[in-house]
């Protein structure tokens, strides 16, 4: 599923590196980890935004090589709603791709 799909649409990107994560505010939001072709591979919320990349960018299965490519993007919503978009746009993707994300392992938004 392509970002583009995700509503509402996240408002703002950086790549997925770790000389970016500056411009990533410490505030609370929605996030996606997407590959260079635009596919959704991971979904969540996270109380601080750049503390949550840096988490995943310490953590090689966000890293690493996947079936549709490598995370190479992160697209965020700034949003106090976390829990109520991120389980938007995990809905969306299941009825899209017929179940999570690659990376997501579990239907349950626990904020970070």
């Amino acid at each position: 599923m392509k970002v583009t799909a995700l509503v509402p649409l996240p408002s703002k990107s950086e790549p997925f590196r770790r000389n970016r994560e500056r411009f990533i505010p410490a505030v609370p939001g929605c996030y996606a980890l997407v590959t260079i072709h635009q596919e959704v591979l991971y979904i969540g919320l996270s109380n601080n935004l750049r503390r949550r990349i840096n988490e995943h960018l310490d953590n090689p299965s966000k890293t690493g090589l996947t079936a549709k490519g490598r995370a190479v993007l992160f697209f965020w919503l700034e949003t106090a709603e976390t829990n109520k978009i991120e389980r938007t746009w995990l809905n969306i993707h299941i009825s899209s791709e017929g179940g999570l994300p690659e990376l997501n392992s579990v239907y349950s938004p626990t904020a970070t």
